[in-house]
């Protein structure tokens, strides 16, 4: 993906993990796109063969696939579009922030008007270069000795990254989101790789099957992911910590105005958060001696599991802040898959049975009422709570409407969706 300069699927959805990386590259995505067919050698689009080296043109916006080279520019907030932007936040209430995982993004974001970054997706950064080599050192550790080892390695990679991130939105709030896929994604699947991974540690081919095999699951998005990586292993929540609180210490020291963010993913109870919050406040500490130096912080969560919005009130005593994630919350709510939904709900819309697509607009009968249900409680038991949402909902307007309405105080979606939020908030405060 890193690779490529647009990105054609042939199964997945807007809110499948195609789509949304693809998005906070800034790259254009066509997902799920009717009538093709992939294999390694080809593609074809209703009944056209298309081989390495021919043209094709997409079109993120309207899902169309075009035959041949179709020239194209590149935007810029200028002329009557800046015009726009700057009445747009003459008359907002609620901020603006973006979904970046890379300095390059968050540069980017600023550009198109952001106000801070609402996701930063930690995992993002573990997947380049010699990275991926020490994340699978640390996969196939049969120790926490073993697997502290190979997080030492990737301290300094991380700290690098987040000093780039706080660098570009210096003085804007940074939510940084602790590891959240399961451990399987980091692992190869096809013999090959498989091999390779297993020059690359010097371990047996066997050895790197086994754990694969040991690391599958039926069902891995609700399986052993988010916090409940970082409390069966610490150290992996310890490395990150420090690294976001070693980073923002190093920007201070040079005269920036660093703001830290550190968001526990997929909260379901309150001991889970309250497990992780210690671990970081430890952490932090322990940098703010050995450094001499002390930076404000937040330790917040991502509301997207039905029990957190259900329970929030409990959450809130732990959390100084909720991100609503909205594109698991509508997962776990229609019980629909992000990833296989896209095979029926097209029918499902024809058919009346739905009138959006809930990952392309925010459900404001049922979804919604949780959302609602997490600002009241988690303001009742924390009064200066801050809320936000930070799912692919966040820059499509009509969910930006009702975020206003429900009196949150920013959306958060990708850099190049920003003025689209930015002008769908602005219309909000007007109406």
């Amino acid at each position: 993906m890193y690779a490529a300069q647009g990105i054609l699927t042939e199964r997945g959805g807007m809110t499948s993990h195609a789509a949304v990386v693809a998005r906070g590259m800034g790259k254009c995505c066509v997902s799920s796109a009717a009538g093709i067919r992939v294999t390694h050698e080809s593609l074809t689009i209703d009944g056209k063969v298309y081989k390495e080296g021919d043209w094709i043109s997409l079109n993120g916006s309207t899902g169309e696939v075009y035959d041949g080279q179709v020239p194209t520019i590149t935007p810029a907030l200028a002329g009557n579009f800046g015009k726009i932007m700057d009445l747009a936040d003459k008359y907002t209430r609620m901020n603006v922030r973006t979904n970046a995982d890379t300095p390059h993004d968050a540069k980017t974001a600023v550009e198109f008007g952001a106000q801070g970054i609402g996701l930063c997706r930690t995992e993002h950064m573990f997947f380049e270069g010699e990275r991926i080599i020490a994340v699978r050192e640390m996969i196939l550790a049969e120790n926490e000795e073993g697997r502290k080892e190979a997080l030492k390695k990737l301290l300094p990679m991380q700290r690098g990254d987040f000093e780039g991130i706080f660098e570009a939105m210096d003085g804007y709030g940074v939510t940084v989101r602790l590891l959240d896929p399961p451990l399987h994604e980091f692992t190869p699947n096809d013999e090959k790789s498989q091999i390779e991974m297993a020059k690359e540690l010097n371990v047996s081919v066997e050895e790197v099957k086994a754990k694969v095999e040991a690391l599958h699951e039926i069902n891995p998005m609700l399986g052993h992911r988010g916090c409940r990586l970082g409390n069966t292993y610490p150290e992996i929540t310890e490395m990150q910590a420090r690294a976001i609180i070693e980073a923002a210490c190093n920007l201070k020291a040079k005269g920036l105005n660093p703001k830290p963010e550190i968001m526990v993913p997929l909260v379901g109870t309150v001991k889970e958060l309250k497990m992780q919050e210690e671990i970081i406040r430890r952490v932090a500490e322990e940098v703010f001696a050995e450094k001499g130096i002390k930076v404000d912080y937040l330790v917040c969560t991502m509301i997207e599991i039905p029990r957190a919005a259900l329970t929030a009130d409990e959450i809130a005593e732990h959390a100084e802040f909720f991100s609503f994630g909205t594109n698991d919350l509508t997962q776990m709510t229609f019980g629909y898959s992000r990833d296989d939904a896209a095979k029926f709900l097209p029918i499902y819309l024809q058919k009346g049975l739905l009138k959006n697509d809930p990952f392309q607009v925010l459900d404001q009968t049922g979804v919604c009422q949780l959302v609602e249900m997490a600002v009241e409680k988690g303001k009742q038991a924390r009064p200066d709570i801050k809320l936000g949402i930070c799912g692919e909902h966040g820059g499509e307007p009509s969910s930006v409407e009702f975020c206003h309405r429900a009196g949150l105080a920013y959306v958060s979606c990708s850099p190049f969706r920003v003025p689209i939020a930015r002008l769908a908030a602005a219309q909000a405060n007007v109406r």
